[in-house]
């Protein structure tokens, strides 16, 4: 008994086609299974899965009526602070994918660089972004977080 790993994470796009186009032109992510369930007022929803088919975003329009955490934002720049604060990717290649984020209409959080974390040291290459439907994505270079594996 006990957690076998992450099932997916969700999101509600403000735009549904613009998002769905992020998710794959940029972050290849193809669609798995599709659906609508007129009790959630919910007339599209998929599962995105990844190149690798190891991590899926449940994507939701903007009508649905489901479980959230937080509040809405009144506005794009409004941030927003509750108990998910972002999601991160591994990536091969941290800033080719912030540039081809930005140029799929993403904003700047904070530009590629390496970050030495805690004892022992610990360098990660990572970007964050805001993608255009507001959620917060880390870019993370593959790095193992088990200290037992730092040497």
């Amino acid at each position: 008994m006990g957690i076998n790993g992450l099932a997916h994470v969700a999101i509600q796009a403000e735009d549904y086609k613009k998002t769905l186009l992020f998710y794959q032109e940029v972050l290849g992510f193809r669609i798995g299974h599709q659906w609508s369930l007129p009790d959630f007022h919910i007339e599209h929803a998929c599962m995105l899965i990844s190149p690798d088919q190891r991590t899926c975003i449940e994507l939701f329009d903007t009508g649905a009526v489901i479980p959230a955490q937080g509040e809405r934002a009144q506005s794009r720049d409004e941030v927003r602070y509750g108990a998910m604060l972002h999601f991160a990717f591994y990536v091969d290649d941290v800033e080719a994918i912030y540039q081809q984020s930005l140029a799929y209409g993403a904003s700047p959080y904070i530009k590629p660089a390496h970050l030495v974390l805690g004892h022992p040291e610990l360098v990660v290459h990572n970007a964050v972004i805001q993608s255009p439907n507001g959620e917060v994505i880390e870019f993370l270079e593959e790095v193992s977080f088990d200290v037992n594996a730092i040497s």
